[in-house]
């Protein structure tokens, strides 16, 4: 009885850890490529962000490299999301 309880609660466990992949599988089908393409670009620009801080706060870069990098960063973000936005009300308006 121990043993399938034990069962039920990782099989539970792991549905919910893995539903999160499948959901953004299911999502993405029948997405246009330019907007998939946009989201690919955004995800890598705020993981460089997140690194550029990494980097700083462990003292690998300077407080000056850091805000050239980081302002850098930020307005390349920031044109990634209004390209973004732009693809996605055309899609809304089609």
């Amino acid at each position: 009885m121990q043993l399938f309880l034990v069962m039920l609660v990782l099989c539970g466990a792991a549905s919910i850890m893995i539903s999160p992949l499948y959901s953004k599988r299911r999502a993405g089908r029948g997405q246009d490529p330019e907007e998939a393409a946009l989201e690919a670009a955004r995800d890598a620009k705020f993981r460089e962000i997140r690194d550029a801080e990494l980097d700083f706060s462990t003292g690998k870069l300077s407080r000056e490299d850091y805000r050239a990098i980081d302002a850098s960063l930020r307005g390349e973000a920031i044109e990634l999301l209004r390209r973004l936005d732009a693809v996605r009300e055309k899609e809304a308006a089609a």
